[in-house]
């Protein structure tokens, strides 16, 4: 079959050329072997997004985790409406687990949540119900803002000590930029009303070019 060269999302292997996306990230395997939460992050078309589906992918079919990439790109409509974005997200996800998990290993019905719990309360139901530890990497993190980025950040925050039982073995925030250096925009405020607003990340790691 023919390949081509691709700079236009994610790569495949079947249809492009592609070195191993996983060799400039060696450390991640043991970064999840110790339930760490931490941040991938590097300049678009870098291969980032590539990089987190292959993982996950091979950590699945090892047998060993459930393991996904997630992303809450349509979230960033609702910057100011956190409910809103949570309910995007969630249905985003419901999607996208079914292309990406065998049926087994998809989440449940996701649990009904106030406003501004919603992710969490469904990150937890999932560790819960989850056969095998839950890893997830959340993609295109920075591309939330304001009030909905705030909300996300620290439910992923109160969630992290009740892991690998009640909150994924290992999760990843993926972006562009180190979302820890994210400033507020609105209301007079340059900062996230704490000095890091993801303090339980183990590290945040820039891939190679």
């Amino acid at each position: 079959m023919p390949k081509w060269f691709n700079n236009a999302g994610p790569c495949k292997e079947d249809i492009h050329y592609m070195l191993s996306p996983l060799a400039r990230l060696p450390q991640l395997e043991r970064l999840i072997e110790q339930q760490g939460y931490f941040i991938i992050h590097a300049p678009r078309q870098m291969g980032k997004t590539t990089a987190m589906l292959t993982l996950a992918q091979q950590l699945t079919a090892s047998g060993q985790y459930t393991a996904v990439m997630l992303s809450v790109e349509v979230g960033a409509a609702f910057p100011h409406d956190p409910g809103a974005a949570e309910a995007a997200i969630l249905d985003a996800w419901s999607n996208a687990a079914k292309f990406r998990l065998p049926p087994e290993l998809q989440p449940p019905l996701w649990p009904q949540a106030a406003p501004g719990q919603r992710l969490g309360a469904a990150l937890s139901e999932w560790a819960q119900h989850s056969p095998r530890p839950l890893v997830v990497f959340i993609d295109e993190i920075d591309s939330l803002e304001d009030e909905t980025l705030i909300a996300i950040l620290r439910q992923l925050r109160s969630g992290y000590p009740n892991r690998p039982q009640g909150f994924p073995h290992s999760l990843a925030l993926i972006g562009v930029r180190d979302v820890r250096d994210y400033k507020v925009a609105s209301g007079g405020s340059n900062r996230l009303n704490t000095s890091s607003p993801f303090i339980a990340t183990a590290r945040a790691i820039r891939t190679s070019d």
